[in-house]
């Protein structure tokens, strides 16, 4: 019994400690952590709390009622950037993040 719960224990510390690598995979840049995951094995998936660590992971640190974190983006017509902070104290802004479909 007690070689049973040794081995238990050491399988859980394993898993616990690839858990925490694949967190801090996710934690990285989309390309590196891309590089990363294209190398696992897809069984793999089967036994990790995926949706879960990911959420936490891209989740990021707002809270309701925060200012949005600048940002830059282009204009439609590509010839010109508009920043987030160039609105901030001049009119209301709404993003909106998804799928139009």
């Amino acid at each position: 019994m007690r070689i049973l719960r040794n081995v238990v224990a050491g399988l859980l510390a394993l898993w616990l400690v690839f858990v925490g690598i694949i967190y801090y995979e996710m934690r990285q840049p989309p390309i590196q952590f891309a590089a990363f995951i294209s190398k696992m094995p897809w069984p793999l998936f089967l036994v990790l709390p995926f949706e879960t660590l990911w959420n936490r992971a891209r989740g990021g640190v707002l809270d309701p009622g925060s200012r949005a974190p600048d940002f830059q983006l282009p204009t439609l017509d590509r010839k010109s950037t508009v920043e987030l902070a160039s609105f901030r104290g001049s009119r209301p802004v709404i993003l909106i993040f998804g799928s139009y479909t």
